[in-house]
């Protein structure tokens, strides 16, 4: 190992050969499940060392040969730091069942239905939301929610479609739901989180008027054109947005 560990792209090659699936972005979503955590030099780039390595290879070992879901990697996990077995580990039959009531190869399945939805590895107006359909039961195993929690960010706006009940979720509100459970939990409520479709619909009105014209010319050229500038407008408008709330949030605690 390098003096000061390996990059995140250093990583990526060792494990490439034997993971052909891994991605940077799946690095970084494992990260952001909390079932890694590389040091951080002091300028924020990430630094893995040897038992890093390991441990990514023990997580996509898990994943790939024996369809364990996240959940059950990150309990075994925790065993194995704590100095327990990690447990008896075998592989899934079709009606093999976890703990929350998924069954494991479709708790599998949602979870790189989820890693895709939050990757970063190219334009996201470029591709459709990632092909999973999750029931209102499997939403909730996903995500901690309750039934009518969920019900509740449906009739908001903020997951599946708000005229239809029986309508499936896609991987987008896959997403969705897993931000409006953290926010739920610091104290919110759902009819709270109104505002941010409300500002959605907002700024998709916007967009429509700088991009219609492009759209309309039913060329694939145009609608490239009209996809890369819809994709920067979102990015700068995202980081106007962070900007505004940062600086009246630091007036706020700050003041007097």
């Amino acid at each position: 190992m390098a003096a000061d560990g390996f990059t995140i792209g250093e990583v990526l090659n060792q494990l490439k050969e034997e993971f052909e699936d891994i991605t940077i972005s799946k690095i970084r979503f494992l990260e952001s499940e909390g079932l890694i955590y590389p040091d951080r030099t002091e300028s924020g780039y990430r630094k893995f060392t040897d038992d890093d390595v390991d441990r990514l290879r023990f997580i996509l070992s898990a994943q790939r040969d024996h369809y364990l879901p996240l959940r059950v990697i990150r309990e075994q996990l925790e065993r194995l730091d704590a100095g327990e077995p990690a447990g008896d580990v075998r592989a899934p039959t079709d009606d093999t069942v976890d703990g929350d009531g998924l069954a494991s190869k479709r708790a599998a399945e949602i979870a790189r239905a989820l890693e895709a939805a939050v990757g970063d590895s190219g334009p996201l107006l470029d591709q459709p939301a990632a092909r999973v359909s999750l029931s209102l039961r499997e939403l909730c195993d996903a995500t901690g929610l309750e039934a009518d929690a969920v019900k509740s960010l449906r009739e908001y706006g903020i997951v599946g479609d708000r005229g239809d009940d029986g309508a499936a979720f896609d991987a987008d509100d896959l997403l969705a739901a897993r931000a409006a459970r953290d926010l739920l939990r610091l104290g919110l409520e759902p009819r709270h989180l109104r505002m941010y479709r409300q500002f959605v619909d907002r700024e998709l009105a916007l967009f429509e008027q700088l991009v219609t014209p492009l759209l309309r010319q039913r060329n694939p050229e145009a609608r490239r054109q009209a996809t890369r500038q819809l994709e920067e407008l979102a990015g700068l408008t995202g980081r106007m947005k962070r900007a505004l709330l940062v600086r009246a949030l630091r007036t706020y605690v700050h003041r007097g």
